[in-house]
């Protein structure tokens, strides 16, 4: 037992939980400065207090969730895809009404004071079903033909489907992207022939050169009002291309962040220190204000955290070298990257504006604990391994 325990004290991934740590903490100071320019001392109190009260269930989860073996999180999968399911319809019946008003979105539950976005949850569902699906393909298929990988991607889109339209219900674009770019690290990580990999990823190149042709064209815009594209989605398009051609209207927030941005310099202006303010900075725009106080520098700083997460997480994938577990922290992997991509993207204009939270540093339950869980399965995968075990697995019976 004493052997045991200092096995799985080894096994604990370190440099997973450092740069995680880390970015917390980012934070945690970020939201204080968000907080500080734009509320009183009350409301600062009680948001920290929230915020540190989520960093809390969130470490714990990690823990938790790195006690749980690959048998049973195989077994545990399909029930946690429906259930994921059921509770995004129930979204559609009881979504919190004040924020649908104001985000054009029904994707939050209200519980007195606090929010919750299942769609967050939902992508940790995701990301296990995807797996599941794939493992499970790829152990009953011996000899892989084009018709078996044809098979494979029909049941990856039927899994996809039903989560699409309960995202197109609940106007929910920005997570739609996150789902997607999960399903193409998968996709191209499950071993289908590059015969097929290649046209389909032609195919979605060219369909997003035909949709920026779209929207930035009146022709395209009228086409696309009329298969439901909405006024505001085109005002981010337009603060996109152009961030000050309505610097005081609808793309106020995007001139301001390039502003707060700018504003850092290479050192930034200290800890605390903010002269632009930027509407939503506590979440959405939480990287202006990193840039703002610690310029170019403090923002390079937390994108190599993220890189050596990142980098950490593929390390245990060939360490352990163990499939279920390789698509799992392939689309957490996914997940957490397309996240940092767009945020930041979005901070400094590369990108539209589409409401994704930066992992780990901006404000909000909802997608820390849904990272958090993701970090919990990649690290469990170390925590979990045994050489004789991992070797004898069936994982399309879940049995040794």
């Amino acid at each position: 037992m004493q052997r045991k325990n200092k096995r799985q004290i080894k096994s604990v991934d370190y440099g997973i939980l450092l740069p995680v740590f880390l970015l917390s903490v980012i934070g945690m100071m970020s939201l204080y400065v968000a907080l500080d320019k734009d509320g009183g001392m009350k409301n600062i109190v009680s948001q920290m207090m929230q915020q540190g009260l989520w960093y809390i269930i969130g470490a714990a989860l990690i823990f938790v969730v790195m006690q749980f073996s690959p048998k049973v999180i195989w077994k545990l999968t399909p029930l946690g895809y429906v259930l994921g399911l059921g509770v995004m319809t129930a979204l559609l019946f009881y979504y919190d009404a004040t924020l649908a008003t104001r985000t054009g979105s029904k994707n939050w539950f209200r519980i007195g004071s606090i929010t919750f976005q299942p769609a967050e949850l939902m992508k940790i569902a995701y990301i296990l079903i995807l797996s599941y699906i794939v493992t499970a393909h790829n152990m009953k298929t011996k000899i892989r033909t084009l018709k078996t990988d044809g098979m494979l991607i029909l049941k990856l889109v039927i899994a996809t489907i039903p989560v699409g339209i309960l995202l197109k219900l609940q106007n929910d674009f920005g997570t739609m992207l996150v789902f997607i770019a999960i399903l193409g690290g998968v996709f191209i990580m499950s071993g289908i022939s590059w015969k097929i990999i290649v046209p389909v990823v032609i195919t979605f190149t060219i369909f997003g050169v035909i949709i920026l042709y779209l929207v930035t064209t009146d022709t395209g815009r009228e086409l696309l009002y009329n298969v439901g594209f909405k006024s505001y989605q085109f005002a981010r398009i337009d603060s996109w291309i152009d961030p000050f051609h309505d610097a005081t209207g609808n793309s106020y927030q995007q001139a301001q962040a390039l502003k707060a941005v700018g504003s850092g310099g290479v050192a930034g202006k200290g800890f605390n220190v903010s002269d632009v303010y930027v509407p939503v900075r506590e979440s959405d725009m939480i990287f202006s204000v990193i840039a703002e106080n610690f310029g170019f520098i403090g923002s390079c700083f937390v994108v190599f955290l993220y890189f050596i997460l990142i980098y950490r997480m593929i390390r245990v994938c060939f360490d352990t070298n163990n499939e279920f577990f390789s698509y799992i922290a392939t689309g957490v992997i996914m997940m957490i990257l397309f996240h940092v991509f767009e945020n930041i993207g979005a901070n400094i204009g590369l990108l539209p504006l589409t409401g994704i939270p930066l992992p780990f540093i901006s404000q909000g339950g909802s997608s820390l604990i849904s990272n958090m869980i993701g970090v919990g399965l990649v690290m469990s995968m170390r925590y979990q391994y045994q050489p004789e075990e991992f070797g004898g697995m069936d994982f399309s019976t879940g049995d040794y």
